[in-house]
């Protein structure tokens, strides 16, 4: 798909990683409506790249049903879908106390980011489906947000682990279910990014996070992340697929 012109949703759009992809996607042409959880993140990014800006809670069906509606009357209905909005956790499944980590923590997790992850795309899918289609046959595209975490998760990651393997886990299912639509679907799983929550940890304990992936020996660029993200729309036989961006890591236990 030519990104040139087209109408795009980046869920989780305001900082990190979407804020990047949202940037990404309007240097290449697109038409970005940058959906966010905290409309000033988004309002911020959307006026620097000339998008628009809608609050959208991705669990939520209603938040995310008008978001694409409202993103749709701006921009024309969307034939891409990058969903990057996410939370994450860390609970010990037995605590310090002896007790047993809250069900609502697991919950909350699991409801964000592979409840959400879901809910954007079966109603992004139903918009774009009833699109006429390009070259090939194509009508769209979505790109989902997964971790290493999903694969190699650590102690007290468990919600988050599951949530992402979760992600991962529908990427082919759903590539397969809407193959006959001529909707792709991509997974990238990310390892350890210069993210603003990540720059929040001391200085040093980035190095020591930084040296622990074989090569490149540093963090992961958020424009590293959205250039794959931008070349997975381009790349018209990139489907069902799992990517991991990571420069080797495989993460420790703790």
């Amino acid at each position: 798909m030519n990104i040139q012109g087209q109408a795009a949703l980046v869920t989780g759009g305001g900082s990190g990683l979407g804020e990047a992809t949202a940037r990404e996607l309007a240097r290449l042409g697109a038409r970005v409506a940058v959906l966010d959880l905290n409309l000033e993140n988004a309002q911020r990014v959307a006026k620097d790249i000339g998008g628009v800006a809608v609050q959208c809670n991705v669990s939520d069906p209603d938040s995310m049903q008008a978001a694409v509606e409202a993103a749709a009357a701006a921009h024309g209905p969307a034939r891409i879908l990058m969903q990057i909005a996410g939370i994450g956790s860390a609970k010990r499944v037995v605590g310090k106390d002896g007790n047993a980590a809250p069900l609502a923590d697991f919950a909350r997790v699991i409801n964000v980011n592979l409840i959400g992850t879901y809910n954007a795309a079966r109603l992004f899918a139903a918009a774009c489906a009833k699109l006429e289609p390009m070259e090939d046959g194509e009508r769209g595209v979505m790109v989902f947000t997964a971790s290493v975490a999903a694969f190699d998760g650590q102690v007290g990651q468990q919600a988050y682990s599951a949530s992402k393997a979760g992600v991962a886990g529908m990427t082919l299912p759903m590539a397969r279910d809407l193959a006959q639509h001529g909707i792709r679907v991509c997974t990238i799983a990310p390892g350890l990014f210069a993210t603003p929550l990540l720059k929040e940890l001391p200085e040093p304990v980035q190095e020591s996070l930084a040296k622990s992936i074989p090569f490149p020996q540093r963090l992961g660029k958020p424009e590293e992340f959205a250039q794959l993200a931008a070349h997975i729309v381009s790349n018209g036989h990139l489907n069902g697929e799992v990517i991991r961006l990571d420069g080797a890591l495989r993460m420790a236990p703790r």
